[in-house]
């Protein structure tokens, strides 16, 4: 699956000052160009840092920019190798100041972005402790909560292939549940039905005893709100874990 560029450092350094600057910055200009198929995102990282590095950037801006590179899949000697050119280019000067930003991103205990700091970066909700349901569920879950108040909600995260058990909200009168999709790629499925695939913005309505189970596909982390609805005399039945079978059968 290809990997997907979601930004939101415009809003959050300017999003009240310069509206109009964030959104350029983070739907556009990382929205939609970086996301723009015809140049890997491995040589979209390298021509930027040969950009910067060209106009002797080298603030943070620029630091992170080969640190994504090397999350891209830049070698350590491929970066030297694309500082050593510019250089003749853009300037020895610039290149010594590059060079030294680079040592520092690709230095042994530089610390490792792991997958799930990269999902955090992906959505705006904390992922969160290991989910204390984790017994309910096959694979890790991670549990945060959002709201305690009026209504409960809480950000479940998956890693990849990770679900819960098939189960149902019991509920006298009301109850239920609805999640709101907020980042990766999942499934949501109710007992006898086809299994529906979820993604950002999708909205899933759970009534009161229909049992049903939601998680993560094989190849992507999944993020979703869970919204518990009231009801009178709420609870929740975990029954069986969904079959191998049945989840290895979906994309």
């Amino acid at each position: 699956m290809t990997e997907k560029i979601v930004q939101t450092a415009g809003r959050e350094a300017l999003g009240e000052f310069a509206p109009d600057f964030a959104h350029f910055n983070d739907d556009i200009l990382f929205g939609e160009n970086w996301n723009n198929t015809d140049i890997d995102l491995k040589t979209r990282s390298i021509i930027t840092v040969v950009a910067l590095m060209s106009q002797g950037v080298t603030d943070n801006s620029i630091r992170y920019h080969i640190q994504n590179a090397k999350n891209h899949g830049v070698s350590q000697r491929e970066m030297a190798a694309v500082i050593t050119h510019t250089a003749f280019y853009a300037g020895w000067p610039h290149a010594w100041a590059v060079f030294n930003i680079a040592k520092e991103v690709y230095a042994d205990n530089a610390p490792v972005v792991s997958d799930k700091n990269k999902f955090q970066n992906e959505i705006m909700f904390p992922i969160g402790e290991p989910n204390p349901y984790g017994d309910y569920f096959v694979g890790q879950s991670y549990l945060a909560p959002v709201s305690t108040e009026q209504i409960p909600i809480y950000n479940v995260t998956f890693e990849p292939a990770c679900r819960n058990n098939w189960h149902i909200h019991h509920a006298k009168s009301g109850g239920g549940q609805m999640l709101i999709c907020v980042g990766g790629r999942g499934w949501y499925q109710e007992y006898g039905k086809e299994a529906r695939e979820l993604n950002p913005g999708d909205i899933v309505n759970i009534p009161a005893e229909v049992k049903h189970w939601h998680g993560a596909a094989k190849d992507s982390w999944f993020a979703h709100l869970a919204v518990e609805i009231q009801g009178e005399d709420c609870s929740t039945e975990w029954c069986e874990t969904v079959s191998e079978q049945d989840y290895n059968k979906l994309k």
